[in-house]
């Protein structure tokens, strides 16, 4: 991998890292209690705001892998699909095992652009915000390991 890419991909790793450290206090309260609808409504931004830069993180790494990227309406899912393997090349960017809970934030990716803060539902949101920084973590390190082996 040039060094250009890494130094983009490692800068969007840093974006996302540097909004996670920003919101600890957030996420340490909506573990203590149920948030009101302003905690609910900062939480859905920080959720929305992982994912994409998530998203942002694999579509660098698609294109160092020059894989069309898709310029439909289900874009978003064509590239979750393409990070876990459904790529021109099958190689698995992300581990399998989180496949699953990062789909969650994609569906709620789409929800949020779609629904008003009133509509937010707590229960529905609180595992996303409850295991983000764990899901983050094995992301960070796959991404990671992804640079260094290509």
């Amino acid at each position: 991998m040039d060094e250009n890419t890494k130094i983009k991909i490692r800068h969007e790793i840093s974006r996302i890292d540097k909004s996670l450290d920003s919101v600890t206090t957030l996420l340490d309260l909506c573990r203590l209690k149920d948030p009101d609808i302003i905690e609910i409504t900062a939480m859905a931004q920080v959720l929305h705001a992982f994912y994409n830069g998530a998203e942002s993180v694999s579509l660098l790494i698609l294109k160092y892998m020059n894989e069309k990227i898709p310029n439909d309406l289900k874009w978003h899912k064509a590239i979750f699909e393409m990070i876990f393997g459904s790529n021109s090349k099958n190689i698995n960017i992300l581990r399998d095992d989180i496949k699953k809970k990062l789909e969650k934030y994609l569906l709620f990716r789409h929800l949020i652009r779609h629904s008003y803060g009133s509509e937010l539902i707590w229960n529905e949101m609180k595992p996303l915000a409850n295991e983000i920084l764990d899901i983050w973590k094995i992301m960070k390190t796959d991404f990671e390991m992804f640079m260094e082996n290509n």
